[in-house]
C-alpha cells in the first residue's frame, strides 16, 4: 500500500479480526437496554456549534481546545462534529417534542470526535454508548442508571470496577460554593498553573479537575462543595445512597468529582478501573436538570451516562473475557461445467434458507486449493460438488474439525444430518 494512504491520526480502522468483539458488545448492549425499557435514538454526527457551547460550557477543555469545528462554505454556518451525545439527544427531544408523550428513556451509540493527543484509550474518533432518562426528577432513576451498569459489567465479564459518586447541589448552592472557591484560589493565585489561572474567574470549579501533580495539594485543601449543599440536594443524595445500599452496590463518595461538562447538577458518578492506566474512567454521568431548558426547551429533569466502547473492550480483554469468533457452518467447493456451478449455487441458497451460514467458493481453482480455503475459513463442514454429485443430485459432506470420513447424501438430508452431528 502506498505510504501516503493512511487513516487520520487518532481515527482507527476496525478490521474483521477485531470487529467481532464490537458486534458481540453491541448485541449485548442492545439486549441489556431493551430489558430496562430504553429505546434507540439516532442523531447526526454534525450539529450547530452553538449547541455544544451552550450545553457543555464555553470554558471547558472540550469547547476551548478539542472540538472539530468548521464553516459550512455553502451557507456560512459554524458546524461541529459531535464531541459527546447528550446535547444532540436533548436537541432532538426538543425539536421533535418527544416529551409531549411523557418521560423518555433513550439511548444512542456511535462515533464522537475530540481533537486530543492520541493514546491508548483516548482517540480523536472514539465510540460511546449513551443512556438518557428525561422527565424523571427523583433519585430512583439515578439509582436505576447505576444498577443497570452493574448488570452490564456482569454480562460483559468485567470486574475490578470501582463506583465513585458525589453531588453538585442545585444552582444556588453551586453559586455559593463558587464564591468560596474563588476566594480560596485567589489567595493561592501565585501557585496556580496556566490553565487554572485562565479558569479562575470564568469557571473555578474546573480547577478541581486539574491533573497537574503540582496542583493537587492546593486542590486537596480547597473548600468542599458538600458544605454548601442545599437541603433538597442532600436529601436526594441520601436517598440515592440508600437505594444503592439496598441493592448491595458498593461505592465511594468522591467530593472532588465535578465532571468535565458544565451541565451537571446534583448526582454525578464514574466507574473507574486501575487496569487501563491513565484512562481509568470507562463510564460516567449524572443529573443535568437544566440542560433541556438551556438549549431551548422547557424545564425538564434529566440524567444519564455515557460509556467508552474502546475502553470497555480493552477491559473485557484484560479481565479474560473469551468471545468465540463466528465461523461459517459450511464451505461449498465445486468443480465442473456451468450445470455444476448452477447446482452449487442452488445448494448454497437452500442451506441458507435452512438457517446455515454458508460460503460458496468463488474464484475457481482445483479441489485441493479450494479445500485449503475451506479449512482456513474456519467452517465446520465442507460440501463438495463435482460432476458425480451433480449427476446423482447429491452432495458430499466432509467434516473439517473431526476425524470422520466424508459421506455422500441427498441435499435434503444435509440439515438433519448436520443438526444431529452424526454422519452414520
Amino acid at each position: 500500500m502506498a505510504s501516503g494512504v493512511k487513516a487520520i491520526r487518532g481515527m482507527n480502522d476496525i478490521l474483521p479480526d477485531e470487529s467481532y468483539l464490537w458486534e458481540y458488545f453491541e448485541q449485548t448492549v442492545r439486549q441489556w437496554l431493551t430489558a430496562y425499557g430504553y429505546r434507540n435514538i439516532r442523531t447526526p454526527i454534525v450539529e450547530q456549534t452553538d449547541l455544544f457551547i451552550r450545553s457543555i460550557g464555553e470554558v471547558t477543555d472540550i469547547v476551548e481546545k478539542e472540538m472539530y469545528t468548521f464553516i459550512d462554505h455553502l451557507n456560512g454556518d459554524s458546524l461541529t462534529l459531535r464531541p459527546e451525545g447528550t446535547a444532540s439527544c436533548a436537541r432532538a427531544v426538543i425539536e421533535h417534542n418527544l416529551l409531549y408523550a411523557g418521560p423518555q428513556r433513550l439511548y444512542y451509540a456511535g462515533p464522537m470526535f475530540r481533537h486530543e493527543r492520541p493514546q491508548k484509550g483516548r482517540y480523536r474518533q472514539f465510540h460511546q454508548v449513551g443512556v438518557e432518562a428525561l422527565g424523571y426528577a427523583g433519585p430512583d432513576i439515578d439509582a436505576e442508571l447505576i444498577v443497570m451498569c452493574v448488570r452490564l459489567w456482569e454480562l460483559l465479564g468485567i470486574s475490578d470496577l470501582r463506583l465513585e459518586i458525589s453531588t453538585l447541589g442545585n444552582t444556588e448552592s453551586r453559586a455559593l460554593y463558587r464564591s468560596r472557591l474563588l476566594k480560596y484560589f485567589e489567595r493561592h493565585r501565585d501557585n496556580l498553573d496556566e490553565d487554572s489561572l485562565r479558569r479562575l474567574y470564568t469557571n473555578p470549579l474546573r480547577i478541581l479537575d486539574s491533573k497537574n501533580p503540582g496542583m493537587q495539594q492546593i486542590i486537596e485543601n480547597a473548600p468542599k462543595l458538600i458544605d454548601d449543599l442545599d437541603s433538597e440536594s442532600c436529601s436526594h443524595f441520601e436517598s440515592l445512597q440508600r437505594i444503592l445500599r439496598e441493592q448491595g452496590i458498593n461505592y465511594d463518595i468522591n467530593l472532588r468529582l465535578v465532571r468535565g461538562l458544565d451541565y451537571y447538577n446534583r448526582t454525578v458518578f464514574e466507574w473507574v478501573t486501575d487496569k487501563l492506566g491513565a484512562q481509568g474512567t470507562v463510564c460516567a454521568g449524572g443529573r443535568y436538570d437544566g440542560l433541556v431548558e438551556q438549549v431551548g426547551g422547557k424545564s425538564t429533569p434529566a440524567c444519564g451516562f455515557a460509556m467508552g466502547v474502546e475502553r470497555l473492550l480493552s477491559l473485557m480483554q484484560e479481565c479474560g473475557k473469551k468471545i468465540q469468533q463466528s465461523v461459517p457452518d459450511i464451505y461449498i467447493v465445486y468443480q465442473g461445467d456451468e450445470q455444476v456451478m448452477d447446482y452449487a449455487w442452488k445448494c448454497a441458497e437452500f442451506l441458507r434458507d435452512e438457517g446455515f451460514d454458508v460460503i460458496l467458493h468463488c474464484g475457481g481453482g482445483g479441489f485441493k486449493s479450494q479445500m485449503k480455503k475451506a479449512d482456513s475459513s474456519g467452517a465446520v463442514y465442507a460440501l463438495i460438488i463435482g460432476n458425480d454429485e451433480f449427476e446423482a443430485q447429491e452432495v458430499t459432506i466432509k467434516p473439517l474439525r473431526e476425524l470422520i470420513e466424508q459421506v455422500s447424501l441427498k441435499l435434503s438430508s444435509v440439515t438433519e444430518i448436520i443438526n444431529k452431528k452424526d454422519l452414520y
